[in-house]
């Protein structure tokens, strides 16, 4: 099973303590980092020094880092357009040497985009159906010959003889990633244009439902459903002791009690039980919440207590 760090830097995060997270994460062995794509502080709180734009700093981390893979989970379709985003992305892969996955999503956050003046469909097929000519354009651009052009009448976007540059540096591209809890259109679309499914913070019982359609899915286009890596997302809070646990979910402002029913938290055998659960649906891939930015000894303990308790099956050693 491959373990990723997930951060959600629009709590409050500058890039220097999100370079010392990625280069933990590097020097720990574990497989990725990766960021959510927000401006905007969700819940209370403080949110100094301000929001981090996701591909900015992924642009710098691919600098600043060597081995790890990087990417979004998720980029939010409404906030770029879609040849802009595939141009970015593949220059991204370019300067990181081939090491960038793009998530993308449909976008959800009413209150983050009026705040910063984006324009936010109100209609959730609308913001699907954008989504999807999103892909279909990302897609195209990335897979046209350097000869040819690349053409795209949608109802939402139009592009003429585009040249489909630059390439990334990934073939035949950067992995796709499509999140979602929806067991309908996240299948569907992910079935259509995904190299991996993630099903973010919801129970492993809801993974394999979700996993389960997106087999129909595939199957309904014939697709072969084993192309599509399956991964999940959970808060992870683990520690040597009650007192360490405790003290975790404390400086994120969290119950432990709640942890537990909603992601992986305790000693290392329990994480790694719950981590377990996960792989018996079928992810190979679990991206590790870590909200307190600060605390790289989590990262180390994680690393050196819970990872080697995982077989390549997902299932505890």
């Amino acid at each position: 099973m491959k373990l990723r760090i997930f951060t959600e830097p629009q709590q409050g995060a500058s890039y220097e303590q999100l370079l010392a997270v990625a280069r933990c994460t590097e020097e720990c062995g574990f497989d990725a980092f990766f960021r959510s794509d927000h401006y905007l502080r969700m819940g209370e709180g403080d949110a100094r020094p301000g929001p981090t734009d996701a591909w900015i700093t992924l642009a710098g981390l691919a600098r600043d880092t060597n081995r790890i893979r990087l990417g979004t989970l998720l980029s939010a379709a409404t906030f770029r357009l879609p040849a802009q985003l595939a141009v970015i992305v593949a220059q991204v892969d370019a300067m990181s040497g081939g090491r960038v996955e793009l998530g993308l999503g449909a976008g959800w956050f009413e209150e983050e985009h009026r705040a910063f003046g984006i324009p936010f469909p109100p209609s959730v097929g609308e913001r699907f159906e954008r989504l999807e000519e999103q892909l279909e354009i990302i897609s195209g651009m990335w897979a046209t010959a350097e000869e040819d052009r690349y053409s795209f009448a949608g109802e939402y976007y139009q592009l003429g003889d585009n040249a489909g540059l630059p390439k990334p540096a990934q073939v035949p591209r950067p992995p796709i990633i499509i999140g979602g809890t929806g067991t309908r259109r996240t299948p569907a679309i992910a079935a259509r244009f995904a190299d991996e499914c993630n099903v973010p913070f919801a129970s492993a019982e809801h993974c394999g439902k979700l996993f389960a359609a997106l087999d129909t899915a595939c199957a309904r286009i014939g697709r072969d459903p084993s192309t599509i890596r399956r991964s999940a997302a959970v808060v992870v809070c683990a520690g040597r002791n009650d007192d360490e646990i405790n003290a975790r979910a404390a400086a994120i402002g969290r119950e432990v009690d709640e942890l537990r029913l909603k992601g992986a938290t305790g000693t290392a055998a329990e994480v790694a039980q719950q981590l377990s659960s996960y792989g018996a649906t079928g992810a190979t891939t679990i991206y590790l919440q870590i909200l307190d930015l600060g605390d790289l000894d989590h990262l180390r303990f994680i690393a050196e207590q819970v990872a080697p308790l995982l077989g390549d099956s997902g299932e505890p050693a």
